[in-house]
């Protein structure tokens, strides 16, 4: 079996494997692995299961990064902070799209990091955008810095034939302790198809909480929001928020790595059918 073997920098210029348009992944034009070093030693082979998703491009975002950790708590001595999570589960999820034939792009993206199964995830700050460039301090010139990335990346990519774009935004929310607050998904009600996506995966993760804690009850929630990135992105978004960090109950969704890769494939399943 063949491997590619892509360097961290060439991630994103073969990370759809937009050149190979055939649906049938037995066809002698379809891989049947890639190797992407961008998710780790552990993790970087990654199984090409079939094309559904071949004209597909997804830009993944995970929230903070660089000089900003986001959400934050010490728990047993440990820093536990959004950025971290949020780009491990937003790891995840872009495996599941590229195995299913997508090009996606890490918006933010840590060389070092990869997907870790720790349930502690180490904190760092060298966490860069797209490109190689440093993330600022500044909120309003961190997410101007990914709008434009975004943006000018949408251009470019729907001048290649490439109709179906869409934007995945990842956070993890800090609210007082005992506010248990599940997944939330925004959406820009300008656009229908951010309202379609955010629904269909509201949907599936309703669905898939009931199905494993039959009687636990859901209280996530889909619905628009006037956010920066929401309202600047020219592709439709969703926003999610994967929990409050501060709440034990929602924390232990984010600590341990079976959760993170259950939440990703959900996220993965929600977009392949909406």
């Amino acid at each position: 079996m063949k491997h590619f073997l892509l360097s961290f920098s060439a991630f994103i210029a073969f990370a759809g494997l937009s050149s190979f348009k055939d649906k049938n992944p037995n066809s002698k034009n379809s891989p049947k692995v890639v190797n992407f070093e961008i998710f780790g030693n552990d993790h970087a082979t990654t199984p090409i299961i079939d094309n559904e998703l071949y004209d597909h491009v997804y830009y993944i975002v995970s929230g903070h990064g660089g000089p900003d950790p986001g959400a934050n708590i010490t728990v047993n001595g440990k820093m536990v902070a959004e950025d971290e999570y949020a780009y491990d589960v937003s790891l995840r999820l872009a495996k599941n799209l590229l195995m299913h034939g997508a090009k996606v792009y890490m918006i933010v993206r840590d060389e070092n990091d990869g997907i870790r199964d720790n349930e502690y995830l180490e904190t760092d700050t060298d966490e860069v955008v797209w490109g190689g460039n440093k993330i600022p301090l500044s909120q309003s010139a961190r997410l101007k810095q990914r709008t434009k990335i975004i943006n000018d990346l949408f251009v470019e990519n729907a001048a290649k034939g490439y109709e179906t774009q869409r934007v995945i935004e990842t956070h993890v929310d800090s609210r007082i302790t005992n506010h248990k607050v599940d997944i939330f998904f925004y959406y820009n009600d300008r656009k229908p198809e951010s309202k379609q996506l955010a629904e269909g995966m509201y949907d599936t993760i309703k669905q898939k909480y009931n199905a494993k804690q039959k009687g636990r009850g859901y209280t996530g929630e889909v619905k628009a929001r006037d956010l920066w990135m929401i309202k600047e992105s020219k592709p439709p978004i969703v926003f999610i928020e994967l929990g409050n960090i501060t709440n034990e109950f929602d924390r232990k969704r984010l600590l341990l790595a079976d959760n993170r890769q259950a939440i990703a494939n959900w996220f993965a399943q929600g977009l392949m059918h909406h």
